[in-house]
C-alpha cells in the first residue's frame, strides 16, 4: 500500500512539473507577442505568472533555452494541427487547398507574428537558427507529403514533390510577410488566389480545379 502511494506521488508531481513547464512556455508566449524575443527577459515571464524567476530557472536554463522550448511549443500546436487537417478527406485536391488556407496567416495572426520575429532573432541567435531550421523543415515535410499522395492518386503531376513543397513554402512565406507587414500591398484574398495559381501551376492543374473562395 505505501509503495502504491508513493507511486501516486510520483505521478502527481510529474504531472505538476509538465503542467508548470506548459504555464511557463504559455507565459513566454504572450510575453514574446508583447515585447518580442529580443526584448524579453527572464523577469518579464516571472512577472507574468507572478513567480520567482528561480522558479523559471528551475525549469529552464538559460533564456536561450526558454525562447527556443517556447517557440517549439508554439510550432508544434500550429504542425498539429495541420497535421489532423491533412488527415482528413481523401480528395487531393481538397487537402492542398485546405492546407493552404490554414497555414498563410489572417489578420493580427499570432503564430505568424511569433514566426517573423523569430526569423529575425534568428539571424543574432544560434539556438533559434536550429529550431527554426528544424521546425520549417517539419512544416515542408508535411507539405510535401500531401503533394506525393496526390502524385501516387494521379491528381498531381510533378517530378519533384520535394522542390514543390519548397517552392510553394517559400512563396507562403513571402506572401504572408507581406499579409501582416504592408496591407495596403496585399489583402488575404489576393494572397490566397495568388498561391492557388502557382499551386495550380506547379502540380500540374487547372486553375480552375482549385477553389476560389476565402
Amino acid at each position: 500500500m505505501r509503495k502504491a502511494a508513493t507511486s501516486s506521488n510520483r505521478s502527481r508531481s510529474r504531472v505538476s512539473v509538465e503542467q508548470r513547464r506548459i504555464e511557463i512556455l504559455e507565459a513566454t508566449r504572450q510575453v514574446v507577442l508583447d515585447k518580442g524575443f529580443g526584448g524579453t527577459r527572464i523577469k518579464d515571464v516571472a512577472d507574468a505568472l507572478n513567480v520567482s524567476t528561480g522558479l523559471v530557472h528551475y525549469h529552464f536554463a538559460s533564456k536561450d533555452e526558454l525562447l527556443a522550448e517556447t517557440m517549439r511549443y508554439a510550432a508544434d500546436a500550429d504542425i498539429r494541427r495541420l497535421e489532423k487537417s491533412v488527415a482528413a478527406g481523401s480528395d487531393p485536391v481538397e487537402r492542398i487547398d485546405r492546407v493552404l488556407r490554414e497555414y498563410l496567416p489572417g489578420p493580427r495572426d499570432q503564430s505568424w507574428t511569433l514566426w517573423i520575429d523569430a526569423w529575425g532573432e534568428a539571424l543574432r541567435n544560434a539556438t533559434l537558427r536550429e529550431i527554426s531550421e528544424e521546425l520549417d523543415q517539419a512544416w515542408v515535410a508535411l507539405l510535401e507529403r500531401v503533394i506525393r499522395d496526390g502524385v501516387t492518386a494521379r491528381r498531381f503531376r510533378t517530378d519533384d514533390p520535394a522542390g514543390s513543397a519548397w517552392r510553394l513554402a517559400a512563396l507562403m512565406d513571402g506572401l504572408g510577410l507581406q499579409v501582416l507587414l504592408h496591407r495596403s500591398t496585399m489583402s488575404r484574398a489576393k494572397m490566397l488566389e495568388h498561391t492557388r495559381t502557382f499551386a495550380a501551376v506547379e502540380l500540374g492543374l487547372h486553375r480552375d480545379d482549385l477553389p476560389s473562395r476565402r
